[in-house]
C-alpha cells in the first residue's frame, strides 16, 4: 500500500519543491514508484499555467516523468478570489474531502505531497499540513530555513503541532560558518526532544540565484541584446554609482552578479562588462552605446532596460532573490547532489 509523506515548512519560500525534486530523484534512483502532489497551490492569477496548474507542479512531473495518473491535482489555490468565495459563501465548502483523489490506485510507492507555506497556512479550506496529514494518515518531513539557533523554538514549536507524524527535519541554507555550530549544538539538542535531524542544507549560491528571464519578468524589462543568453543566472545585485577606478575594484569582488547603473554611464557599463557580470540593467530607460552594445554582444552579456529608478529596481529584485521557482536544471542537479 502507497504511503504518503508531506514536506512541509515553517515558513514559506524554505525550499520544499527542491527538497521534493531532490528526495524523489534519490528514490526513484533506489527503485521506489514515486507519486506527487500540492494540494494547496500558490500561484496567482497570471502566474498559473493556462489550465490553472501550478507550474511546480508541472515541472516536477515532468522533471521526475511521473505518470499522469500519480500526479495529483491541486485541490484549492491560496489567491483572493477563492479566499473571497469561502468567506463569503453561505455553506462551507469542504476542499479537505477532495483529498480522497489522492488514494487512488497509481502504482506509486510513495506519494510525495508538497505542503502549504508555513504550518497555519489552509485552515480557512481545512488544508493546513495537519489537517491534511492526518486525512490521509501522512508522515511529514518538516523543512526549517535556518536564519539563527532561534529556530531551534520554532522546531519545538512544530512538534508540539504535528505531534507523531513529525518524522524529522531538514534545516536549510545553513551558513558554512554556522555549519559547526549547528552539529555540536542544535542537532544534540532535537534529537534529545525527539525530533531526528535528517539534514542539514548549507546555503548554497546556486539555489538562491535568479535567472535573467526572471528579472526580465519581474522588472518588466526590455531586452535590448542577447535574448539567447537568458538562461543565466545571477548571485549577486552590485549597484554602479561611483567613479570608474572605484567600481572595477568593487566589481572584481563579486562574481556572477548583476550591475545596475545610470543608462548614461557608459563608463560604468563598461567596467562591469569586464569582470565577471551576468546581465547589465540600466535605468532611466536611456539606451546604451554602439560601443556598449556590440561589447556585450560579444561576451554574450545580456542588457536590460528598465523604466523604474534604481533604488526600486534593487528592492524588486532583492525581494525575489532566493524565492524564484525552480525551474532551471543547474539548479535541480545542485540539490540532487546535495540530498
Amino acid at each position: 500500500m502507497s504511503r504518503f509523506l508531506f514536506i512541509g515548512s515553517t515558513a514559506a519560500y524554505s525550499g520544499k519543491s527542491a527538497v521534493i525534486l531532490g528526495v524523489a530523484s534519490y528514490l526513484q534512483q533506489h527503485g521506489l514508484n514515486v507519486a506527487y502532489g500540492k494540494p494547496l497551490g500558490a500561484c496567482m492569477e497570471g502566474d498559473c499555467l493556462a489550465d490553472g496548474t501550478d507550474p511546480d507542479v508541472a515541472f516536477i512531473g515532468d522533471w521526475l516523468k511521473i505518470p499522469g495518473d500519480c500526479r495529483f491535482p491541486t485541490i484549492a489555490r491560496l489567491d483572493p478570489d477563492t479566499v473571497m468565495a469561502a468567506i463569503d459563501s453561505s455553506t462551507e465548502i469542504e476542499y479537505s474531502c477532495r483529498l480522497s483523489a489522492y488514494e487512488n490506485d497509481c502504482t506509486a510507492d510513495i506519494k510525495l505531497l508538497e505542503g502549504p507555506g508555513d504550518l497555519q497556512e489552509g485552515q480557512l479550506f481545512h488544508l493546513s499540513l495537519a489537517e491534511m496529514a492526518n486525512r490521509l494518515d501522512a508522515s511529514i518531513l518538516l523543512l526549517v530555513r535556518y536564519s539563527s539557533a532561534v529556530v531551534v523554538d520554532t522546531v519545538l514549536g512544530a512538534q508540539r503541532l504535528l505531534g507523531d507524524r513529525l518524522m524529522g527535519v531538514i534545516l536549510n541554507d545553513v551558513p558554512t560558518d554556522e555549519l559547526e555550530t549547528i552539529s555540536e549544538h542544535v542537532v544534540p539538542y532535537l534529537e534529545h526532544h525527539k525530533i531526528p535531524v535528517l539534514g542539514v542544507l548549507p546555503t548554497n549560491r546556486i539555489l538562491r540565484s535568479i535567472s535573467v528571464n526572471e528579472l526580465v519578468h519581474q522588472l518588466d524589462a526590455q531586452v535590448l541584446c542577447c535574448e539567447d543568453r537568458l538562461d543565466l543566472l545571477v548571485e549577486e545585485i552590485t549597484i554602479g554609482a561611483m567613479n570608474v577606478n572605484s567600481a572595477l575594484k568593487y566589481f572584481r569582488k563579486s562574481e556572477h552578479k548583476a550591475v545596475i547603473t545610470g543608462g548614461d554611464r557608459t563608463d560604468i557599463q563598461l567596467a562591469a562588462l569586464e569582470t565577471s557580470t551576468n546581465c547589465l540593467i540600466l535605468t532611466g530607460q536611456l539606451p546604451p552605446t554602439e560601443l556598449i552594445r556590440l561589447r556585450a554582444e560579444e561576451l554574450e552579456i545580456p542588457i536590460l532596460s528598465v523604466a523604474l529608478d534604481t533604488l526600486t529596481t534593487v528592492e524588486r529584485i532583492e525581494r525575489v532573490l532566493g524565492q524564484v521557482r525552480l525551474h532551471e536544471e543547474v539548479k535541480v542537479r545542485c540539490i540532487e547532489d546535495l540530498i
